[in-house]
């Protein structure tokens, strides 16, 4: 058996304050559905909540994330936040790359990859714990899985399932998995100053510059100004 690693949680997250009911409803119930804003911490921190839990010992939790490189970057913070001693035990796996081994506990894949998986292992035998993360996006894929879960529960007693989604549909995941409790997590906001540019014109009211000039403008300004941070600009369409 393996043994769990010592496992830190950032206190930030709205999630961590929830961490000693979260693990006491992963081990008394097969299901658990956790509602939770972005930025909550769930996607990181559930499967080291699982880890405390005494899941992932002989066999792997599974995570999946819609995209592929969420689960990539996610494993990679996982990872991180485990430390360098307990780091090698999260691995991930997407389509062409497969960055697992024997001592994997913690494995994040595309949903689509789990449901590939179904085929070789009908009974998802290399898991003891999985995680559905993102479930309100509702994909093909994720509609499947969920459905398979359930029957699957029926097979496997010792099978933990755990679904996130943002706050809409987590009654009808509850009412799915036969009313499987719900645990409600707060987002964590930020505060925000908005500020609006007027567009330039000339004498005659014509725009003289456009609004890519403008972007450009503003991101000189700031690194003249050395703000810290990070800048994320949005733009109309996708040839912009």
């Amino acid at each position: 058996m393996k043994q769990t690693p010592k496992i830190h949680y950032p206190e930030d997250l709205p999630i961590v304050s929830l961490r000693q009911e979260i693990i006491k409803a992963v081990t008394e119930h097969n299901v658990v559905i956790i509602a939770g804003d972005t930025g909550s911490g769930k996607t990181t921190q559930l499967p080291k909540m699982c880890l405390e839990a005494g899941r992932g010992r002989k066999k792997m939790v599974g995570c999946t994330q819609p995209r592929r490189i969420a689960a990539i970057t996610v494993a990679a913070r996982v990872a991180e936040e485990l430390g360098k001693e307990a780091a090698h035990l999260v691995g991930y796996k997407i389509r062409f790359q497969d960055k697992t081994s024997k001592a994997t506990r913690i494995k994040f894949m595309t949903d689509g990859m789990l449901l590939a998986e179904t085929q070789s292992s009908r009974k998802l035998d290399g898991y003891d714990t999985l995680i559905i993360d993102e479930a309100h996006e509702r994909s093909l894929n994720i509609d499947y899985l969920i459905g398979y879960l359930k029957q699957l529960l029926a097979r496997r007693s010792d099978l933990k399932v755990i679904i996130t989604s943002a706050t809409i549909d987590t009654e009808k995941f509850a009412a799915h998995f036969n009313n499987a409790p719900i645990i409600e997590v707060s987002g964590r906001t930020y505060p925000v100053e908005v500020r609006y540019r007027p567009t330039e014109t000339d004498e005659e009211g014509k725009q003289t510059n456009t609004y890519i000039d403008q972007a450009v403008k503003e991101v000189l300004q700031l690194r003249k100004a050395k703000i810290t941070g990070d800048i994320l600009i949005f733009m109309p369409t996708e040839r912009d």
